[in-house]
């Protein structure tokens, strides 16, 4: 499974477990976040594309570290 989002008006593809590094987030490093730009979901051979999102999905991610 893995979903498609939009954060930093960048899209990123991210599955269950992945770290992923994206543009400065207002959140606190070991803070869980919860994006609700999600633009298409793809679970084996099911999906789900958003117009211009996916209604009801969403995308929990924790802040790792700040970088530069």
């Amino acid at each position: 499974m893995y979903a498609v989002i939009k954060s930093g008006g960048k899209q990123h593809r991210v599955n269950v477990d992945e770290l992923l590094k994206v543009e400065l987030l207002k959140a606190e490093k070991g803070e869980t976040i919860k994006i609700e730009d999600v633009l298409m979901v793809v679970d084996g051979d099911d999906y789900k594309i958003g117009q211009p999102v996916v209604e009801g999905a969403s995308v929990e991610a924790e802040v790792v570290e700040h970088g530069r």
